[in-house]
This record gives C-alpha cells, structure tokens and sequence, in this order.
C-alpha cells in the first residue's frame, strides 16, 4: 500500500496528488457522474446510512480495472441492499455504463470523476502524470467516516480483496 504519495505504473515511479485520507476521517464531499437515461450525480450524502465500499480504477477499458470491477460485483452480490458499492474512474459516464451492461454488473454502480476532476484530487488518488485516478479501496461507515483504506502501490497490480471486504463487513 502507498501512504509516500509515490506509486508506480509498470515500475515507472508517479506521483500522487492531493493528501492521502487518514483512517477515522469524514471521507470529503464529492460529486461524481453517472449515465441512467442522461447524465445523473451521485455525493457522498447519497451514500450514507449503509456502509459503502468505493472501488477507484484508472479505466474499466483495461484488464486489471475491468477484473477488479467484475470481482467486487461477484463478492459483493452476496450483501445485497445492506451497503453502497461504486466503482470511481474518470471514464465517461456513458463508456461505464456500456462496461457494466457489456459485464452484466449490477451489484456496483458506476460513477465518473471526469468532469471537475475534485475526487482524485480531494480524496489524493490523482496520479499527476497519468490524470488518472490511482487504484484504490476505500471503505466507509454509515456516516461517511473512512474506516479502510487502500492504495495499490503499483497500479498494473489488483488490490487486497479479502482486507477490502472484511473491513466492508466489519463496518455494516
């Protein structure tokens, strides 16, 4: 897990903008977007009241994104209503919701940091050299608070998803 702000992409060393959340903090506003008949917005008080896990991916568009994406689904299936589930990259909305009806995802939704950019930024996932978000897990409580966090420090490499989902459980 990276806490430096230094992460590398194919062994390349990037640099990660923003500071990187504390554990026991508000998880910061946000405003994301998603495709549902046009184009909807999505905020951290939408989320609460359920745990929440938020899968963080440079682009569905790519094998290890996509894996990820598609293995959250399948875990987290089981927890039906009980948490939030959103996959975050800056992929257009409409390119996420063609992934996930192209992957038959429905236990996650989708939601895109493309336009103001303030996610990666404010919640310190930007990779500076890439505008891309960095991989990551983020695990929140019912009120927002970050109770799990993690930040792959090689990008082309998948996160801890037994860690992710035991502290997505822990939480509910």
């Amino acid at each position: 897990m990276s806490q430096s702000g230094v992460i590398t992409f194919k062994g390349n060393p990037m640099t990660l903008v923003g500071e990187p959340l504390s554990l026991g903090s508000p998880a910061p506003p946000f405003e994301l977007h998603y495709a549902d008949g046009g184009i909807k917005t999505l905020t951290l008080e939408d989320l609460k009241g359920k745990p929440t896990i938020i899968s963080v991916v440079p682009s569905l568009d790519t094998p290890t994104c996509a894996t990820q994406t598609k293995r959250f689904n399948s875990e987290l299936a089981a927890l039906g209503d009980g948490i939030n589930a959103v996959t975050v990259s800056r992929d257009l909305p409409f390119a996420q919701a063609r992934f996930c009806g192209a992957e038959d995802i429905s236990a996650m939704r989708t939601a895109s940091d493309y336009q103001t950019h303030a996610f990666g930024n404010d919640y310190g996932l930007t990779i500076e050299e890439l505008k891309l978000l960095a991989r990551a897990v983020l695990v929140l409580d019912s009120s927002g608070t970050v109770v799990y966090r993690e930040v792959v420090s090689e990008v082309a490499s998948e996160p801890d998803y037994a860690k992710a989902l035991e502290a997505l459980r822990s939480a509910s």
